[in-house]
Order: structure tokens, then C-alpha cells, then sequence
């Protein structure tokens, strides 16, 4: 999993180092966030809460946090989407109450997510790179056209 840097506030670009990517539940877990990143920081937490409270089981923690993110008053405004993954599935998870399996285990959240995501497509289908090379080549696409991503990356792995 891989993430950018920018962080912006309308048009201003207020940091450009941010870790949107980081590891969960002892290592086995990655997760990402796009959006609001207050809000987002505050879906960190209580999914790993969730991860903690269902022994790792990622499905289990993400439909739970779902639940929740959709039906807490408070929950329930909070702007930001979350991509997680464990060394067997990969998730999406927002607060309309969905958690989306995407196809091909491909997930791209975030201003610039279409790019990344048509890139990491082309690359996946047409090129023998591995997920590590994908996610950065597709990151410094995505970053070379949507002026709210930048070329600051973050990438974790996991280890089948």
C-alpha cells in the first residue's frame, strides 16, 4: 500500500510529508486514508480498536467500523475513506456504510486515486513489475497530473 504526502486546505498545500500509510495490529495490517485528515486519524483509531476487539479478523473490523461510521451521530460526519489490507484481502471502507473488495486486489482512494488506479491497471496487465513498483510508479503518475497529490511516498508492504 502506498500513499502520498499532500496535505491541503482548498487550494494551499499545508504539508507535504504527511504518512497516510501505516501499520496496524501488530505489522499484519496496512492501512491508508484519504480525505479530511483529522477525521480520517480519528477512522484509524477505531478500526484498529475494531481490529483489536475481533482478533485481526480485517473483514470482520471493516464491516464493524462501517456499521458504525454510518450510524454514530458523530461517526456519521466525518469525511475520509480508509483502505486496509491484510496478506489475504484488501478492502475499502466508507462512511455510506460500504466496504468494497475491489477487483484484482487494486485500490486507489483520494484526489488522485483515478490516475493511480488507471496507471497501476496499465502496469499490472502489461508489465511483470511487481505490487511495490506498481504503487510507485502509479503514485508518481498520479502525482504528474491531480495537483492535490505530490511525490512524497509512503509505501508499506506485506509479506505473503
Amino acid at each position: 500500500m502506498a500513499g502520498d504526502g499532500q496535505v491541503s486546505l482548498g487550494n494551499t498545500v499545508m504539508k507535504g510529508n504527511a504518512r497516510k500509510v501505516r501499520r496496524l495490529y501488530n505489522g499484519q495490517v496496512v492501512a491508508g486514508f484519504a480525505g479530511a485528515t483529522a477525521d480520517a486519524f480519528t477512522l484509524i483509531e477505531r478500526f484498529e480498536a475494531k481490529l483489536q476487539a475481533h482478533q485481526g479478523n480485517l473483514e470482520r473490523a471493516a464491516v464493524e467500523l462501517a456499521k458504525d461510521w454510518r450510524t454514530d451521530k458523530m461517526l456519521r460526519n466525518l469525511e475520509a475513506l480508509l483502505a486496509v489490507a491484510d496478506k489475504k484481502s484488501s478492502f475499502i471502507i466508507t462512511g455510506n456504510g460500504d466496504v468494497v473488495q475491489p477487483e484484482n486486489d487494486l485500490i486507489a482512494i483520494g484526489s488522485g486515486g483515478n490516475f493511480a488506479q488507471a496507471s497501476a491497471m496499465a502496469l499490472l496487465e502489461n508489465t511483470e513489475l511487481d505490487a511495490e513498483e506498481i504503487a510507485k510508479k502509479s503514485l508518481t503518475i498520479a502525482g504528474n497530473i491531480c495537483v492535490f497529490t505530490n511525490g512524497f511516498h509512503t509505501i508499506e508492504t506485506i509479506d505473503y
